[in-house]
């Protein structure tokens, strides 16, 4: 687990003093060894750099050391991520003749791509952003997994490409302007992070999942090579699985399972799990204590606040599987004063991410440097309310098409009223439908309904949301509703919020995070199962729960459902207020000026105030402020 930099400039305006820059920018996220090469380009005129930030984890020796040289191509590479099905990679490749120096997964991706070229990545198990130099072809080659947990951002500049693991890299080296894409921040409004491959910095980009990159003078091209709605196995629920009992679907669910936890176990280095005492981290405890002899370390984050803490659950679970537990409890006065690392964390701005920065900082702190975690297993396997309301919503959006469209506008304002809420909010933005929504699941994930960022917004709309939009919907237009909402809970909400936070806010700590539920065998499978399947009224994700085979307690199963928050709407009448409030009572006076109006976001602290709508929407506007003024 690393971060990487380098460049591609064939036109000599890149200085080597930039790459060195945008290494220390990412020091933090490989603690343990560092490195940088440049190439010469084949034409005399331009030069290629890598730089690479190491946490090691396999192969600890300096054999492991990057970038790393083929000698027998002469490529290099920068690597960062874990492929964890390296060994059999590597057995592959011996058998075609090829030897090794190392015994890390790096010269193995390395290698494979001297064999297999591009299609390397079909091969690969795991996470990782790398970039290859191909000496023969004089192109870069860029990748990214499958899922997006490794994060890889680019600038195309006049004559030269620069990347990095973070965009903060980026606006280091001096040579991206530090300025706001406007366009993107009614996306951000919209849901609490910006969809790849926009950002919120002018012409930052970023490298979409299951993608990779080529680049050569005067040349750039983004492929595709994944995706979860048209993988060989995640098919439309039409398919053969439409006949396949409960029990086999539940059995290869436990050997998919099984494996991919036995993969994310291998490691140089102990591993530790995140335990917040809800269903998908208790099952891989579970799961992780019943093939192992040895204890195993867990951690929870635990507040003072008894509606919020999850300790007597997660405390539950320990207890049954016998592992060395332990809590980190949190109070407003700590978090108030963690605020300012947290935000110094955040590579983009983001409504969530605090918890995952408390916990892998604290888990970091006992020596550990990697650890597993629970994601996914809402996505996967059902476990969100909009699994349930989406696809009533669809019928809802399919029926009130038909009426007029004044109609709908005199009913959607009538529904707020003067005790509006966000709840409501939401319901009245549905029945206004007015083409702007492009499908229900994404009004279940707004912050900002689309009426309140026009309040909010002095650029006026844009047709850039409404785009990125129809074009994430589009690959699951075949899907039966429940995994239609699956595939989009995936690679929206998963992919452009809960990964990029858990890996900026883990590594901010120079800790891996290793997801076993994001296995792309697992998730494949999981999509080819019928979405009437996933839903059971008696037990929340009783697909997961049964190929646990009755090791998880009937009072983690069955406690009422809560996704893992911080106590935010106590804190923000306390500790946090008068930070908050002086942030977006001078929101106008910073980098976000020409694009928010100052009158409405204070109206939103007010509302908040009042009761009239969560904290998630203040702080949402309050990470916004901050980062702006920070990086740009």
């Amino acid at each position: 687990m690393c971060g990487i930099a380098g460049f591609l400039d064939w036109q000599g305006k890149v200085r080597t003093e930039a790459l060195t820059i945008a290494s220390q920018a990412i020091a933090h996220r490989g603690p343990d060894d560092c490195g940088l090469k440049i190439v010469d380009l084949k034409n005399g005129a331009g030069r290629v750099g890598l730089a690479n930030r190491r946490l090691a984890i396999l192969d600890l020796s300096p054999a492991g050391h990057q970038p790393m040289a083929d000698p027998a191509t002469q490529n290099w590479i920068a690597y960062n991520g874990e492929v964890y099905n390296f060994q059999e990679v590597r057995a592959l490749l011996e058998q075609r003749g090829v030897t090794f120096c190392s015994h890390s997964d790096t010269e193995v991706v390395l290698k494979a791509y001297a064999v297999f070229g591009e299609k390397c990545l079909d091969h690969f198990r795991g996470m990782f952003a790398f970039a290859i130099w191909d000496n023969a072809a004089q192109r870069l080659f860029i990748a990214r997994d499958r899922l997006g947990k490794k994060p890889l951002y680019y600038f195309q500049g006049d004559g030269f490409l620069l990347f990095a693991s973070e965009v903060r890299a980026l606006l280091a080296t001096g040579l991206v302007p530090r300025r706001i894409n406007a366009e993107t921040v009614e996306q951000f409004l919209s849901f609490g992070s910006v969809s790849d491959p926009q950002t919120l910095v002018e012409g930052v980009q970023a490298l979409p999942p299951g993608s990779y990159l080529i680049c050569e003078p005067g040349k750039l091209e983004v492929h595709k090579y994944w995706s979860p709605a048209n993988s060989s196995s995640a098919q439309p629920s039409t398919n053969g699985q439409q006949g396949v009992s409960e029990s086999k679907v539940v059995g290869r669910l436990r050997e998919l399972l099984g494996e991919a936890i036995n993969l994310r176990m291998i490691s140089d280095v102990p591993v530790g799990l995140f335990l917040s005492g809800g269903i998908d981290s208790s099952a891989l405890v579970a799961a992780v204590a019943g093939a192992r002899q040895q204890k195993i370390n867990t951690f929870s984050v635990v507040f003072k606040e008894g509606d919020y803490s999850e300790a007597p659950f997660s405390l539950l679970v320990s207890r049954r599987f016998k592992t060395e537990h332990q809590e980190i409890t949190l109070t407003g006065e700590e978090f108030l004063s963690s605020i300012p690392d947290a935000l110094s964390a955040m590579d983009q701005p983001s409504v969530d991410g605090f918890n995952t920065f408390i916990i892998s900082r604290a888990v970091r702190r006992t020596g550990l440097k990697v650890a597993l975690s629970g994601q996914g297993g809402d996505e996967l396997f059902a476990g969100y309310d909009t699994f349930r309301n989406v696809p009533r919503m669809e019928k809802f959006h399919a029926l009130e098409r038909w009426l007029p469209s004044p109609l709908r506008s005199v009913l959607a304002s009538a529904i707020p009223g003067r005790n509006s809420s966000d709840r409501r909010r939401k319901l009245a933005a549905l029945v206004e439908g007015n083409g702007a929504l492009v499908h229900p699941y994404f009004l279940s994930r707004m912050v900002f309904v689309p009426r309140q960022q026009r309040q909010l917004l002095k650029t006026g709309k844009n047709r850039a949301l409404k785009s990125a939009m129809a074009t994430a919907l589009a690959p699951a237009a075949t899907l039966d509703p429940i995994n239609r909402v699956s595939y989009l809970e995936l690679t929206n909400y998963m992919a452009n919020t809960l990964l990029r936070d858990a890996d900026c806010m883990s590594m901010a700590s120079g800790l891996e995070l290793r997801l076993p539920f994001l296995d792309h065998p697992l998730v494949e499978y999981v999509l080819s199962i019928p979405g009437g399947m996933k839903l059971d009224s008696r037990t929340p994700k009783h697909l997961l729960v049964k190929a646990m085979s009755g090791l998880l307690p009937d009072e983690i199963v069955h406690r009422p459902k809560r996704g893992f928050t911080l106590p935010f709407e106590h804190w923000l009448r306390g500790p946090l207020k008068q930070s908050v409030e002086s942030a977006l009572t001078h929101a106008g006076d910073g980098p976000l000026s020409d694009v928010l109006d100052p009158a409405a976001v204070a109206q939103v602290w007010n509302a908040f105030l009042e009761g009239r709508t969560s904290w998630s929407r203040p702080w949402l506007l309050y990470t916004l402020d901050k980062w702006c003024t920070k990086n740009l």
